[in-house]
C-alpha cells in the first residue's frame, strides 16, 4: 500500500470515528495496519480501532486489536489501551490477560489466578442497566475494575438483584447521597444472571421503621427487598448528570415491596417480619414478575 493511500484511508477512518461509523472506522483502520503496523502513529491507530469493536460491542476483534495497541502503551501511567483491554478479556474470560491489563493501567492486582474478586476494595458504584432500550440506574458493587454485582432489586424486567454486570469505565453521570459522590457507568454486558426471581407483594406497616426491618430481614439471607416508592423517573440529560438523594423514601402504611428471593423462602420471611410486632405489620398478593 502507497504512503498516499494510507493516508486516504486513515482520513476515512477518523471521519468515520468522528461520524461514529464504527464499522467502516474500525476497517479502515485494519486496512493501513495491515501494512503498517509499527509506525510512529500506529499505537493510536491500534487503539482507535480497537475502541471501534468496542462501540460495536465486537468483543474478539476489540481483545485481539486490542492486545496490539497496549503492546505500544506505556504501563503504569493510567493509559487507556490497558482499560479497554482489560474489560474485552474480562468479557472473554482471558484472566490472564485481563490481570495483566489491569497491572498496566497502574491498578495492583491481588495474587492468583480467575477472575478478580477483591470484594470491597473497589467499593460502590451506579450501573445504568440498558434492557431492550430501557434504561434503569441501579446500585452495584465492584468486584473488579469493571465487574459489578447489583444489589437493588431492578424494576425492569428481565433485570435481577445479585447479577453480575461488566461496565464501562467512562462515568456517564453521578449519583450523591448524604454528601458522597458516586459514579455511574454504562452497562456493557450481562456477565452473569441472577438466580434470584423478582416478586412484589403488598405489605402494610405501623412504621417506617418496619419497612427497614423488612428489607434488613431479606438482607441478612442475601436477599432484596426494596420499596416501589424509591423508584424514581429521570430524562436521560438528568440521569447522566449529577442527582442528589436528600433521604429514605421508606414510610409507614401499605406499599408494594419488590423481592428478590425464591417464592417460598419469601414467604416465610414475610410470616416471620409479620410476626415479630403484635400489631402494625402485614402482607398479601405475592406475585412472581420476573
Amino acid at each position: 500500500m502507497e504512503k498516499s493511500e494510507a493516508e486516504r484511508l486513515l482520513k476515512r477512518a477518523q471521519e468515520a470515528f468522528d461520524a461514529e461509523e464504527w464499522q467502516q472506522c474500525a476497517q479502515a483502520y485494519e486496512l493501513v495496519l495491515a501494512h503498517y503496523p509499527e509506525e510512529r502513529r500506529s499505537g493510536i491507530w491500534w487503539y482507535d480501532a480497537a475502541l471501534a469493536y468496542k462501540f460495536l460491542r465486537d468483543w474478539p476483534k476489540a481483545y485481539e486489536l486490542g492486545r496490539e495497541a497496549a503492546a505500544r502503551a506505556t504501563r503504569g501511567e493510567n493509559d487507556p489501551a490497558f482499560w479497554n483491554l482489560g474489560i474485552a478479556a474480562t468479557i472473554l474470560r482471558e484472566w490472564e490477560v485481563a490481570r495483566d491489563a489491569w497491572e498496566g493501567y497502574g491498578i495492583p492486582m491481588p495474587e492468583g489466578e480467575g477472575p478478580v474478586d477483591v470484594d470491597g476494595a473497589f467499593g460502590m458504584a451506579c450501573v445504568r442497566l440498558e434492557t431492550d432500550g430501557a434504561f434503569e440506574v441501579v446500585w452495584a458493587r465492584r468486584l473488579c475494575p469493571t465487574r459489578a454485582q447489583v444489589v437493588n432489586v431492578p424494576f425492569t424486567g428481565g433485570r435481577r438483584f445479585g447479577e453480575i454486570v461488566v461496565h464501562d469505565g467512562e462515568p456517564k453521570g453521578e449519583r450523591v447521597f448524604q454528601g458522597r459522590s458516586v459514579s455511574v457507568f454504562d452497562e456493557l454486558v450481562l456477565f452473569e444472571p441472577s438466580p434470584l426471581p423478582t416478586l412484589t407483594v403488598t405489605v402494610n406497616a405501623a412504621e417506617a421503621d418496619d419497612i427497614d426491618a423488612l428489607v434488613e430481614l431479606f438482607a441478612d439471607r442475601d436477599f432484596g427487598a426494596e420499596p416501589t416508592s424509591g423508584f424514581v423517573l429521570h430524562c436521560a440529560c438528568c440521569s447522566e448528570g449529577s442527582i442528589e438523594y436528600e433521604g429514605s423514601s421508606v414510610h409507614a402504611g401499605a406499599q408494594e415491596v419488590a423481592l428478590a428471593a425464591p417464592e417460598e423462602d419469601a414467604r416465610l420471611l414475610l410470616d416471620q417480619w409479620a410476626g415479630e410486632a403484635a400489631i402494625g405489620r402485614s402482607w398479601s398478593g405475592l406475585q412472581l414478575v420476573g
